[in-house]
Parts: structure tokens; sequence; C-alpha cells
């Protein structure tokens, strides 16, 4: 089996990336298709047959992003509760630390009011929550998370609440040790599990 990457997937990727950089400067409401071309070093008609429409790539990279982020939210049905809720924080925060750029993207767009990507991000939301909250739920199902827990909220909390703190972390505390990051939130969510 060919694992090398075509040429389309190597066209794709240097859009995405293009986008990315622009997106981290700019945001992306501004960006147009010669923008994206001219970035990446591509004609701008390579944007419209790879993805139709400036609408059609910004899309396609959402769903790129969080097939990745997914990736590393994967884990073995062999971790208790701890080393789970531990393997989800380093999961997305790793994520957010090698993608700063579509982190702020994800989170800019994904609890704006309903506007071009609101399909595609509600797709992509439940795709990340979806494997938290089987994580989630195995560990209720094996009686190791707190009684009153309600997994589907806790699932979004916890999505909603590391993407936020990495985003800030990013932005305005680049210089603190991801380690250091990880630990707080691991000490609240531990803290928070004696309290009323």
């Amino acid at each position: 089996m060919n694992t090398r990457p075509t040429r389309t997937d190597v066209t794709k990727r240097k859009l995405f990336d293009a986008t990315l950089r622009l997106v981290g400067t700019r945001g992306v409401g501004g960006l147009t298709v010669d923008e994206i071309a001219a970035e990446a070093g591509v004609a701008k008609g390579t944007v419209y047959y790879n993805f139709g429409s400036k609408d059609g790539l910004i899309d396609a990279l959402l769903r790129f992003g969080v097939d990745l982020l997914a990736e590393r939210l994967r884990a073995p049905d062999t971790l208790d509760a701890p080393e789970t809720v531990a393997h989800l924080v380093d999961g997305m925060l790793g994520f957010c630390a090698d993608y700063p750029t579509f982190a702020q993207l994800l989170v800019s767009e994904l609890w704006r009011t309903p506007g071009q990507w609101q399909q595609t991000l509600s797709l992509v939301r439940e795709q990340v929550t979806s494997i938290i909250r089987a994580q989630l739920q195995r560990l209720d199902d094996l009686g190791e998370l707190p009684a009153g827990v309600r997994v589907p909220t806790a699932s979004a909390a916890l999505f909603g609440t590391v993407l936020v703190v990495a985003l800030d972390w990013q932005v305005f505390s680049p210089e603190q040790p991801i380690t250091e990051v990880r630990d707080s939130v691991l000490l609240l969510l531990r803290g928070l599990r004696g309290t009323a």
C-alpha cells in the first residue's frame, strides 16, 4: 500500500498552511482567494479546482484540523479515570501548541453567532465531543466518575475549557511550559471533584 501523499494532497496541504498563516494575522473574514493562492504560491484556479470556493477551502480546513485533533484524543480503553482525563487534556493542549492558528480559528468560529460554516462546525464539534463523551461514558459505566456528572455536559465542558485555556496560553503566556498549563488544568479538575 502506498502511503505517500498524492500531488493533490500536497497542494491541499499547501493551501491549508497558507490559509492558516493568513488567518493568524488577519482573521478569516476578509481573506480572498487571490491572497490565499498568492501565499501558497499557486494559481488562483488551484483553489477553485480543489475546493470550489474560499468557503469550501475553509470548510475542508476545519474538517482536516479536527481529524488531526480527533486522532490525538483517541485512547485505549484500559486507562483509568485520571489517565483518561490526562490523555484528553494532553491531546487537546498538544494539538493547540502544534496548530495554534487552527485553535484560534476553531474558537473564533465555533461559538460565534451562526455563520457561514455553522453546519461544518456542528459536525466537527460533534466529532471531537463524541470521542470525549465515549471515554467519559466508559468511566461512568465503571463507576469512576463522581455521582451526578452528566456525561454530555462534562464532555462539552472539558472540550470548551481546554480549548479556551490553550488559546489563552498561546496568546497571553506562550512562554509558559505546556507542562505547567497541563498540571493547572488537571489540578483544577481534580480539585473540583470534591466541591459542591
